[in-house]
């Protein structure tokens, strides 16, 4: 025998003996150190009633203390005692709701807790769940002996797998593991029928070969987040009966030269092993940059290996491996490698869901309530579908939980108006009064502001001589309000449902930017050119946006149909800035002149405001209603509501 091979088989023997003195000396230290930890006697009441919480607003005086142990990982523990009773409550919760509790729960009623110490929970292993006390002790054990045994791991690590990063983390999902079916997709039909034309395909291989189509069906699945990419390629695995590996695209990205293309030949091996089997990449947009970019032409291997492994034809092996990668961005939005977009024969792109789907989404997620927690009789799922324009599945169900959390906290069940209330949190944060509770002249500016956008939306149907049922009917508001906003930095908001619209016209664009001057123009009609605020920047940055968009990308207001943003900096630049500035004139003289026609309702309207805080629509339209005789009678058919600023041609 070789000596090289004398040599390899002595050193796996004496790697493998390290590594049993190792395990031997970590379960004889477990044992002592099982045996010299205190137990404690008290009984203990486990849960996973997150109502235990919130009840402790209400028995703060009975409390003895409240530690929250673990509050980092996926379970947190609320551990509290009274001061009458002996038993220490333990409540198990979600990761994803405890810093809503910590914060609507505990700081908003002020309740003292602190964060449970290691000691503590040494001491009282009782705090954890059955057959988990061993292993918080084993827990505590590597803690204190974390740097030995962090050395000799490493050591072992590095005799057996080479450097770190080198490797990557795949999980095998066998088909019988795999949950769901395609129909909890709501919605979608066209998406699922993509879905289900690529699984006719892959169980047809051999009609298409006979067609000469011997690349493999490589997928690419595109579209924002949360809208059910990776549950699809779940379903589609069970549907086929294939085992998925599923990996994530950013663990390719090691920092060590050649450790993406190891990784990813190592991830096929386990494929190629399997047999028939699909490999899901997730969040693997990196591997899709244009190659070449860099003077380190080592950082295109991971993606030249990508391509190779991909290609599939000049070998059989891998034949029944299918490659589906997802990424939150696609070719139309971001540039991309046209060599790797070539090895993808199937490509799906997924959308936001409209009103309907949104609708049916809602529905589902509240069908999953218990009995008696959801009022249906009060529940206009339409209105709620409406408002959460461009929301996602997964942001939907956001909504819903939330809804859920205010149920628990207020006592009382699910309907339109907590679903609305749930949608304003989950999307703006917590609004509070405080900031400008003792502020009366901020608070009158920022009412003013937020009526200037109010009355400049409504604007165009009032001068077409809308009644103010119609204008009602057709306007977006839902509130005005003049609540400090801390997750946006305002102290003031209009809040509106959007529209399921994405080709907007220059008419309608305009109109926008009109709306959000409103409130600057609002500032200067009652305060003057020099009492502008600083509280309109971010209305302004959204505007110079849009105005930079008509202009620059899409040439609204020039003959020449060009994007000036692809020209050199001294063409494009130059003509861009100087007709923004025309524009930006031109729409905010129209709108300073016309909200002149609204200032004695906003003035009425003002005070109302102040004393409320928040105007709901239906308060808002029944006080125009009230005090219509304050509309100047000339203000219908005083404008066109048809902004005309936009047949002035430029030219480029």
């Amino acid at each position: 025998m070789p000596n090289f091979s004398r040599l390899q088989i002595a050193f796996k023997n004496v790697y493998v003996r390290i590594l049993a003195v190792i395990l031997m000396a970590m379960l004889v230290t477990l044992a002592v150190f099982k045996s010299n930890v205190p137990q404690d006697a008290r009984p203990v009441v486990h849960s996973q009633n997150i109502a235990e919480i919130t009840a402790l607003a209400d028995q703060k005086a009975r409390l003895e203390y409240l530690l929250i142990a673990k509050p980092l990982s996926e379970a947190p523990r609320y551990i509290y005692k009274f001061k009458d009773s002996a038993a220490l409550n333990v409540v198990k919760v979600p990761s994803t709701s405890h810093l809503s509790l910590e914060r609507e729960v505990l700081l908003k009623n002020a309740i003292p807790y602190s964060i449970a110490k290691d000691d503590y929970l040494a001491a009282h292993e009782a705090v954890m769940d059955e057959g988990e006390s061993t292993l918080a002790r084993t827990g505590t054990f590597f803690k204190q002996n974390a740097f030995n045994i962090a050395i000799v791991l490493l050591v072992l690590y590095l005799i057996k797998f080479g450097m770190p990063g080198m490797g990557m983390s795949a999980s095998v999902i066998t088909p019988d593991k795999l949950k769901g079916s395609m129909d909890d997709l709501i919605g979608m039909e066209d998406i699922k029928q993509e879905v289900l034309h690529l699984e006719e395909m892959i169980r047809n291989r051999a009609e298409y070969q006979s067609h000469n189509i011997d690349k493999p069906f490589n997928v690419m699945l595109t579209g924002p987040a949360g809208t059910g990419k990776t549950k699809l390629v779940g379903y589609l695995a069970k549907r086929l009966n294939l085992p998925m590996i599923s990996a994530s695209g950013s663990a390719l990205e090691s920092g060590y030269v050649g450790g993406g293309s190891k990784a990813l030949n190592a991830l096929h091996r386990k494929a190629c092993a399997k047999g028939k089997c699909i490999i899901f990449l997730d969040e693997a947009q990196s591997l899709f940059m244009p190659r070449g970019r860099s003077e380190k032409k080592w950082e295109d291997d991971t993606a030249n290996t990508m391509l190779g492994l991909l290609d599939g034809v000049k070998s059989d092996k891998g034949a029944g491996v299918i490659w589906i990668v997802a990424s939150n961005f696609d070719d139309n939005s971001t540039e991309m490698d046209e060599a790797m977009l070539r090895r993808f024969s199937v490509k799906i792109n997924f959308r936001l869901p409209n009103k309907g789907e949104r609708r049916e989404l809602l529905r589902s997620f509240l069908s999953r309530k218990k009995d008696g927690l959801v009022d249906w009789n009060d529940l206009n799922l339409d209105q709620v579908a409406e408002i959460t324009q461009n929301l996602s599945p997964a942001l939907l169900e956001t909504v819903v939980e939330r809804a859920s959390m205010l149920s628990i906290q207020e006592k009382t069940i699910i309907n339109t108006n907590l679903l609305f209330r749930a949608y304003e949190r989950a999307t703006i944060g917590l609004t509070d009064r405080a900031t400008t509770l003792d502020k009366h002249k901020q608070r009158e500016r920022i009412a003013l502001h937020e009526l200037g956008h109010f009355f400049m939306q409504i604007d165009p149907f009032l001068r077409q001589g809308m009644t103010l049922a119609e204008v009602k009917e057709r306007s977006h508001l839902l509130k005005i309000s003049t609540e400090a906003v801390s997750k946006i930095g305002a102290l003031g908001y209009v809040l509106q449902s959007g529209e399921d619209m994405s080709l907007r016209t220059l008419e309608e664009l305009e109109r926008d930017v009109v709306g959000l001057y409103g409130g600057v123009a609002a500032e200067e009609l009652f305060y003057g050119p020099r009492g502008i605020s600083v509280g309109s920047q971010n209305d302004i940055e959204k505007i110079t946006k849009m105005l930079n968009l008509m202009v620059s990308r899409l040439s609204m207001y020039s003959r020449s149909k060009i994007d000036y943003s692809q020209l050199q900096k001294d063409i494009g630049g130059e003509h861009t800035v100087r007709l923004v500035e025309e524009k930006a004139d031109a729409l905010y003289s129209y709108t300073l002149d016309a909200i002149r026609d609204y200032k004695l309702m906003m003035e009425s309207l003002k005070d109302t405001l102040l004393e409320q805080y928040v105007l709901s629509k239906d308060e808002v339209f029944a006080l125009l209603e009230a005090r219509s005789e304050l509309l100047l009678p000339q203000l219908h058919g005083q404008r066109c509501a048809k902004l005309t600023l936009c047949e002035e041609e430029v030219a480029a």
